[in-house]
């Protein structure tokens, strides 16, 4: 594996993770979640006057077995404050069984693409196999990643992409032109009530997926509440569907099931299943086409360590990236 700490970037990420191979990693790891073989994963939050950060860790096991822990900052007005990225952070990647610090990666390009990821595994096995027609809601850093993702495992033919800077739709079309039609729209309520499938991906803190507005046999993969201030889906629409959770207590603490939850729509209870346990077999996914189905996505550890280990191996087959020591 060579001597030293790997120091990988941005673009080494971007160029080590296809979507393809992070799909069937992330997809990996939650049947290995819903089999019992992923131990629960660690979780800290740290608040400051204008942002916070996050810790996430996980183990591994296997052959090797790896720890690793994501650090990211969340700073929603740093675009417009500071000309910095809302989220910056970095992954740490250890060896399970003697704690060396093998690699530390940039974090944007991996949480993107796990995050994207975990749709696209939902997607397999909540969406109806003949889904064609998607709305996007919010057209910043996830969206194109999070429309590949999809394209991977559905036969999607229109995008429809809504987001409050329209020119920020235009933009998104104009750049994957080549890729997917993609219409901008501004009537987010008529998009939604033509779509198969809903990906919702905003810093939303109050809902404006509406239960009038989801037709029967539709798929929401609501990924923006990774905080508890956040919120995209109607608390009565999750009350009166199946929800999927990548993590049942990380949804009803800071997810979108939890305002249906401190509105007594909702009990913990209601959750339909976790992620895993569906990818497992242990819980039936669609078993029609009417269902409506929504992914709770929060973000959980055991994607960034899949995502990272997958970085890491190929980048000491590849001999990519660079080496230092901390004790030089």
């Amino acid at each position: 594996m060579g001597d030293g700490t790997l120091l990988l970037s941005r673009g080494d990420v971007e160029q080590l993770l296809s979507i393809r191979d992070c799909i069937h990693a992330v997809e990996t790891v939650f049947r290995w979640q819903g089999e019992g073989s992923v131990p629960a994963p660690g979780i800290l939050s740290v608040k400051a006057a204008k942002g916070g950060l996050h810790v996430k860790a996980g183990l591994l096991r296997g052959e090797p077995s790896y720890i690793v822990a994501k650090l990211n900052t969340n700073f929603p007005q740093n675009r417009v404050q500071h000309a910095l990225p809302t989220i910056q952070g970095m992954v740490a990647l250890y060896d399970a069984e003697n704690g060396r610090l093998l690699a530390v990666l940039d974090s944007i390009e991996l949480t993107i693409r796990r995050t994207a990821a975990a749709s696209a595994v939902a997607a397999k096995y909540l969406a109806r196999r003949d889904s064609a027609v998607a709305t996007l809601c919010g057209c910043g850093q996830q969206a194109a990643t999070q429309l590949r993702a999809l394209g991977a495992v559905l036969p999607l033919s229109r995008i429809q992409a809504f987001d409050l800077d329209p020119a920020a739709a235009e933009n998104l079309a104009f750049k994957l032109k080549d890729e997917f039609e993609i219409q901008p729209v501004t009537d987010l309520s008529r998009a939604v009530r033509q779509s198969d499938v809903c990906i919702t991906c905003t810093t939303a803190t109050k809902f404006f997926i509406r239960q009038e507005d989801v037709s029967p046999g539709t798929f929401i993969a609501a990924v923006g509440a990774d905080d508890s201030h956040k919120q995209e889906i109607e608390p009565a629409l999750l009350a009166s569907v199946k929800v999927v959770a990548d993590s049942l207590e990380q949804c009803c603490a800071i997810g979108d099931t939890h305002h249906a939850i401190a509105e007594g729509l909702m009990r913990k209870e209601d959750v339909y299943a976790e992620l895993s346990e569906v990818v497992a077999g242990r819980k039936t996914g669609r078993t029609s086409d009417a269902e409506i189905f929504v992914f709770d996505s929060t973000g959980v550890a055991i994607e960034d360590a899949i995502a990272a280990v997958t970085v890491y191996q190929k980048a000491c087959e590849t001999r990519r990236g660079e080496r230092f020591n901390f004790a030089a």
